[in-house]
């Protein structure tokens, strides 16, 4: 690995997802656990691990965005994006730029003057790759925790909020995702054979359970513990969505607990779908501008550019990737995103 190369890092407050690109291609992307709340340690270990898989990483440039700022490791954002850049450069070397959006790139020795354009920047990294591929368009990422909706128009991200406040009340931040979400966030009541029921607000399950059951979360990206820390198998599956109604697994069949992972489902979709109503509403998109889908749960952003009529357009269509890269880096785009900007944009590295 040389400085020709271009390494794009997303520090979020569960995962820590890195993206090496070369010559504008993807040549390799990857994602680690890395429960930040719980310290550093875990990035430092996610740091270690990627040491090991590029031996070459601290010879190449260095593109960051972040979310794990607001984790209550720190007492506030701000002292999350110092203590982050301060410990990045420590780690990898003062020739690390971080992504500030409007701002640009700046070096850890500016991130204090820079820190609320650098926190949680990374929708907007993903947004400005989109708008130069499809300059009008509405980007659903939808992660292990979060989905971010933001709408392109006319060759720009067009977002009604910058800040995590603002994009919450704008509904371009919905904290629902396909792994981590807790089932009591859906939905007070369910269906189940037929009759509606009353849904507990314990920590029984989350949403890695329903899309286990629908089949549709793959395995790879199923990185965090069930909310029991037992198996992520089938049966286990199906007695930690009982517990959410009240039953045990062996009060139905495996059809029937199916079904109601296929109720779960549509309730995420519905919240996740009034939303982007809003969100598009808001911006005034053309009736026809795509769907570009990302993250974790880009099946549910197919899904949602189905029921919106919408063509869909997977946010690794857009970008040059080794064919083995594609589905990671729908997975990791932000990640992807800033490395290929970088590389566009070409800022100075000099410390």
């Amino acid at each position: 690995m040389t400085q020709e190369c271009t390494i794009g890092w997303d520090i979020g407050g569960a995962h820590v997802k890195a993206c090496l690109v070369e010559d504008g291609r993807i040549r390799d992307i990857a994602q680690w656990a890395a429960p930040l709340w719980q310290g550093l340690a875990h990035l430092d270990a996610a740091l270690a691990a990627a040491r090991a898989r590029w031996p070459g990483l601290d010879d190449a440039r260095h593109a960051i965005t972040m979310t794990a700022e607001m984790t209550d490791l720190f007492p506030h954002r701000e002292a999350g994006v110092l203590a982050l850049a301060a410990h990045l450069e420590a780690a990898i070397g003062p020739a690390i730029r971080l992504y500030a959006g409007s701002a640009g790139w700046v070096a850890p020795a500016a991130a204090s003057e820079h820190w609320a354009e650098i926190a949680s920047a990374n929708w907007l990294a993903t947004a400005r790759l989109v708008a130069r591929r499809r300059p009008d368009a509405v980007l659903v990422d939808i992660g292990s925790t979060t989905s971010d909706l933001i709408p392109v128009v006319a060759g720009r991200p067009r977002p009604a909020g910058r800040s995590d406040a603002a994009r919450l009340a704008s509904g371009e931040l919905v904290y629902l995702g396909v792994v981590r979400t807790p089932l009591c966030a859906l939905a007070q009541r369910i269906v189940f054979e037929g009759r509606s029921t009353n849904v507990m607000n314990e920590f029984f399950a989350t949403t890695a359970d329903v899309f286990r059951l629908t089949g549709e979360l793959d395995a790879a990206h199923d990185q965090y513990a069930a909310a029991d820390n037992g198996a992520k198998d089938l049966a286990a599956s199906c007695e930690r969505l009982a517990r959410m109604i009240g039953r045990d697994a062996r009060d139905g069949e495996v059809r029937q607990w199916r079904a109601l992972a296929g109720d779960w489902r549509l309730a995420m979709l519905s919240e996740i779908g009034r939303n982007l109503s809003r969100v598009v509403g808001q911006a005034g998109l053309d009736a026809h501008a795509p769907v570009v889908g990302a993250g974790a749960g880009l099946f549910l952003a197919r899904s949602l550019a189905e029921r919106c009529n919408r063509p869909f357009v997977p946010f690794h269509a857009l970008v040059d990737a080794a064919p083995e890269c594609a589905n990671w880096a729908d997975v990791c785009a932000p990640s992807a995103a800033v490395a290929l900007m970088f590389e566009l944009e070409r800022p100075s590295c000099g410390s």
